[in-house]
């Protein structure tokens, strides 16, 4: 699927991956959903999968945030670079690995909510054109927005199949 560049498509396709994620999860029984994956992968479970997908929706909303109030934003988060992304992961992982199922999913939503009404109050300009915003540098402010909607929710979906698949 090609990577959103407008955004009606950027809509769509968030609400398009989010539903194929969020019905695979639920097509499960509640003890399938909660089976740990084979080893060799951090996030050991849809808990994991979805609380991962949820903070990454804080941290882009916080960037949004301190961005748009011309302040710089700590991108990915303070104290980290893009090439400290595991150790980033790791740390979240840790946050939310003893918080319940059902609560990380109402927290995914509502923070999937928060991301949708950010791309709604924008328009297509002003989400796709480079360099817009001073603190998105040369890139889009869509660019982070379909990252951590669409894009992300495939690659859950995937990491989720095939976790399920080295279960079987």
């Amino acid at each position: 699927m090609a990577r959103p560049q407008t955004k009606k498509d950027l809509q769509e396709q968030a609400v398009k991956n989010l539903n194929k994620l969020m019905e695979f999860i639920q097509q499960l029984s509640e003890e399938e959903q909660r089976q740990e994956f084979p080893e060799g992968t951090m996030n050991r479970n849809i808990r994991d999968v979805l609380a991962h997908l949820h903070r990454w929706h804080l941290m882009v909303l916080d960037w949004y945030k301190v961005g748009m109030k011309g302040d710089t934003p700590d991108i990915p988060a303070k104290g980290y670079n893009w090439r400290q992304l595991p150790k980033l992961n790791r740390e979240i992982w840790e946050k939310y690995s003893s918080t319940d199922l059902k609560q990380v999913e109402e927290m995914f939503e509502q923070s999937h909510d928060s991301i949708m009404k950010v791309v709604e109050k924008h328009s297509n300009d002003e989400l796709f054109e480079r360099g817009r915003y001073k603190w998105t540098g040369n890139n889009a402010l869509g660019a982070y927005l379909v990252s951590c909607t669409a894009s992300h929710y495939d690659w859950a979906l995937k990491l989720i199949r095939k976790a399920r698949k080295g279960m079987a």
